[in-house]
């Protein structure tokens, strides 16, 4: 048996909440499609400088490239809307070295540098999508406001 809905929730027909769920586990899918590209980026970019296919050979400290791709890992698993947009930014950087390395370099590098190319890939479209999709979602009727989803506020 179900309870009758209380007099300040409003019940919304079971096709608007079968949208709405569905659009939250749209979001959701975005989120970690985003924190997992993103997390592959840092294991890539300092495991290919430190020992896969480094520059020097046992190593070179253009492992540190890694380090910037950290500082967003806590904003994104926080769910901050304005990480996710400064992120879409920043990882055409790193999406310029891996084209120029993969064309540059000889194997195995380039073979890490077009695997850097589709992670920048995944990790913008991933981060493009949540952003499109939460701001649609806070859109819907009977979505509990996002408050985070217009904010301007730092990670």
């Amino acid at each position: 048996m179900t309870s009758p809905p209380s007099p300040t929730e409003p019940r919304l027909p079971d096709q608007q909440a079968a949208a709405l769920r569905h659009g939250l586990h749209q979001v959701n899918l975005s989120r970690w499609l985003a924190v997992c590209s993103l997390v592959g980026l840092v294991v890539l970019s300092a495991a290919w400088e430190l020992f896969l296919a480094p520059i020097k050979p046992g190593g070179s400290l253009l492992a540190l490239k890694a380090i910037p791709l950290c500082v967003p890992l806590a904003g994104l698993l926080k769910n901050r809307m304005y990480t996710y947009r400064w992120v879409s930014l920043l990882v055409w950087l790193y999406f310029t070295e891996g084209v120029v390395r993969a064309y540059g370099d000889r194997a195995p590098s380039n073979y890490y540098a077009l695997l850097e190319v589709i992670l920048c890939l995944t990790l913008f479209a991933g981060c493009a999508l949540h952003v499109r999709l939460r701001l649609r979602n806070a859109k819907a009727p009977g979505a509990t406001p996002d408050p985070d989803a217009s904010s301007n506020a730092p990670v």
